[in-house]
């Protein structure tokens, strides 16, 4: 990969950029706030500061010879994304790039009861973010049969690493669901999400589906309980079900009570990665240890 171009340069696409650069790529970063732009091209990035939800707005992009990650979310609301919308249609009449790679979630799958996922399950989202996610992911696979560009999926489950563990949910005591009553949930650290990532661009084939964790799922009540361990802070209270179906938002009703497995085996198989953090806990503890804006060349 010579050229690399990054829409949403945040968490994980500034470790895509350091990663790649340190490769040899001549890396391009877009970015919503200027503030943020300065900072990239301070540390000598090419640098594009324009936000998808003004198209009129957008300068060209040069896409040419060069692997796309596309890494912006969708807006709220609704279930179509408009911001993907309006980044094909830029690029529609301009040269087309290499290769995309679009980061996507597992949400994409609805909610499911005590279920392991594939990449072949039905994709049938229950919440307004998955439905969005999904018609990303028909966008650019419709660009791409247009254009013969290859295009490939990564379905991300929850990431966590320096500066991501729940610091405030468990500094504001935040009630979790009880233990047992907490299904299965799934995670990858930032540093693996960003090894598969280069590695789907490099040996991605078009139309390739990966479902990206790191194959042991635990609930999220877990996974809380093991960063305040780490952290050196109280464990948040539990509540039952119902209780916690009552009092929560909807979102984080909807984190805590999530219930299926995520499969990896194809992620691990033919991208032929290996997992630096394979389980939570070791995750969890280097994240402890590392500064939040740690990012690697």
């Amino acid at each position: 990969m010579k050229k690399i171009f990054i829409a949403g340069c945040g968490y994980i696409g500034e470790r895509i950029a350091h990663s790649c650069r340190a490769s040899g790529a001549d890396v391009t970063c877009m970015v919503r706030s200027p503030e943020h732009g300065a900072r990239l091209e301070s540390a000598g990035f090419a640098t594009i500061a324009a936000t998808l939800d003004d198209q009129a707005t957008l300068p060209p992009f040069d896409l040419a010879d060069t692997v796309l990650f596309y890494l912006i979310p969708p807006p709220g609301g609704g279930i179509i994304d408009s911001r993907t919308a309006h980044f094909v249609t830029h690029i529609s009449a301009a040269e087309p790039p290499s290769k995309i790679v679009y980061m996507s979630t597992t949400s994409v799958y609805g909610g499911g009861e005590d279920r392991v996922v594939t990449e072949e399950s039905p994709t049938l989202p229950d919440s307004a973010m998955g439905k969005r996610r999904l018609n990303a992911e028909h966008a650019f696979l419709q660009y791409g049969a247009g254009r013969n560009v290859p295009v490939v999926i990564l379905r991300v489950s929850g990431i966590y690493g320096p500066g991501r563990l729940p610091l405030m949910q468990i500094n504001q005591g935040q009630p979790l669901l009880n233990e047992d009553e907490s299904g299965p949930s799934n995670r990858i650290h930032a540093d693996d999400l960003t090894a598969v990532g280069i590695a789907a661009a490099e040996y991605g084939m078009d139309g390739d589906i990966f479902n990206i964790s790191d194959g042991h799922p635990s609930s999220m009540t877990s996974y809380f309980n093991a960063c305040a361990d780490a952290l050196g802070l109280p464990r948040q209270p539990q509540v039952a079900l119902e209780e916690a179906r009552r009092d929560m938002s909807p979102l984080m009703f909807s984190y805590v009570s999530q219930s299926q497995i995520v499969d990896n085996h194809r992620m691990l198989e033919r991208l032929t990665i290996q997992l630096r953090y394979p389980d939570m806990m070791a995750g969890i503890a280097a994240s402890v240890k590392m500064p939040a804006n740690s990012v690697k060349e």
